[in-house]
């Protein structure tokens, strides 16, 4: 396996790498975004690797010949990975006329700290030519070494019964969830700080940047007093259906202000919405999508609360789901669901054939009273539906009914 972080002679793979190197394999381009500093660049650097010619478009003289001269910096036969390509969007139409001069696979390795597909500026996606891979925070078990994110294809790939011998055979050390929602995911604050000043110092630095700098080759904010409020309004309102209106008025903003500033934080990966399951059988269904955060650690220091609450452990686990399902190649989606009268799931996976509901609880003793609307949602979807996860923050593995599984949930994650 590749090594992409070390730090003390310790090696940090990322779960990632798995479905990159799949990608390279058979698309002429590869393009990899994800929030700055989630550990992109460093990632492709190990790729490129005496494989590979590298150009950051971090550098002012890469950017001025990207701009001047295109063809003579992804002409020629080596294979070229070119970072941060957000920087010079119109480089994509060389990489596009390169590709259709020769279709190779592999030849290009593109990076970039914003949802390339989402730019307004740019217009050409590379459709049919360039796969799309998203490198989000590190995992937990990424923090520990294993290069990998939780049992999620296990579960999913084994049979109800077997979930606790598939669990038990897991060796994973425990974790206090809440010390892992005050570090969050970026490598450097979650490998390289322990003490929380200096996190804070990290953050609010990155915070700066990308309000200063990052933003703003996105789309002209004047007003960045404003933007990071509504950024607060945000991290305040995790895992709850955001209600932009309500907010608008909070804030004294227009309504398509704050609308226009959520979808920037969406393609800058730091806001994540989660949508909602809509197969509607007997219930109404609430279709709006709640919102969590591309980092808690982030979300934490851009809140103001010192003591994260049980949404940030719901947002702990969205994000493992979200690595494992980047890196799948079968049709996978990430849901909640909710009903009109208040039965909610926190979590849905949607394979081709089941879903899987799971409740998250920051409980240590869950009881058969919380797993009341993971029932609920086996009632309505019947044979769909796939036993329930409960996940929660003590240390028993225990079916709390014939159908509801309750696992600590650095079992599973």
């Amino acid at each position: 396996m590749d090594i992409i972080h070390a730090m003390n002679n310790f090696t940090f793979p990322r779960f990632t790498i798995k479905a990159l190197n799949q990608r390279l394999g058979v698309m002429p381009a590869v393009i990899v975004t994800g929030a700055r500093q989630t550990g992109k660049s460093t990632l492709v650097k190990v790729l490129t690797k005496g494989k590979r010619s590298y150009f950051s478009l971090d550098d002012l003289d890469i950017v001025d010949l990207a701009r001047n001269n295109p063809e003579a910096l992804v002409g020629g036969e080596v294979n070229i990975t070119l970072d941060e390509v957000q920087r010079e969007p119109s480089l994509l139409f060389a990489v596009k006329r390169s590709i259709d001069a020769k279709r190779q696979p592999g030849r290009f390795l593109l990076t970039g700290s914003a949802n390339l597909l989402l730019m307004r500026n740019v217009s050409e996606s590379l459709a049919g030519r360039a796969s799309y891979l998203t490198l989000w925070p590190m995992t937990r078990r990424e923090q520990l070494g294993l290069g990998r994110c939780g049992l999620w294809e296990e579960l999913i790939g084994g049979k109800d019964t077997q979930w606790p011998e598939i669990i038990a055979g897991d060796k994973t050390q425990s974790e206090d969830w809440q010390a892992f929602a005050r570090r969050g995911g970026f490598p450097t604050p979650a490998l390289h700080m322990t003490k929380t000043e200096e996190r804070t110092i990290w953050f609010d630095g990155y915070v700066r940047t990308y309000l200063e700098r990052d933003l703003q080759m996105l789309s002209t904010i004047a007003a960045l007093p404003d933007f990071r409020r509504l950024m607060r309004a945000a991290c305040l309102r995790l895992g709850q259906i955001f209600n932009q209106t309500e907010v608008a008025r909070d804030l004294s903003l227009k309504q398509p202000t704050v609308h226009r500033y959520l979808n920037l934080l969406e393609t800058s990966h730091l806001l994540v919405r989660l949508p909602a399951y809509s197969v509607n059988q007997t219930k109404r269904l609430l279709k709006s999508p709640k919102f969590y955060w591309g980092d808690v650690g982030l979300a934490l220091y851009l809140s103001g609360m010192t003591e994260p609450s049980g949404a940030y452990l719901e947002n702990i686990v969205l994000l493992d789901l979200m690595v494992w399902q980047s890196g799948r190649l079968q049709n996978t989606g990430i849901l909640y669901w909710r009903t009109t009268t208040g039965e909610e799931v926190d979590l849905v996976i949607e394979t081709e054939s089941h879903v899987l509901p799971i409740e998250i609880k920051s409980t240590s003793s869950p009881r058969v009273k919380d797993a009341a609307n993971l029932i609920a949602f086996q009632d309505e979807y019947g044979k769909k539906s796939r036993a329930g996860l409960l996940l929660h923050n003590g240390k028993e593995v225990t079916w709390l009914t014939p159908t509801v599984l309750a696992v600590p949930w650095w079992k599973v994650v």
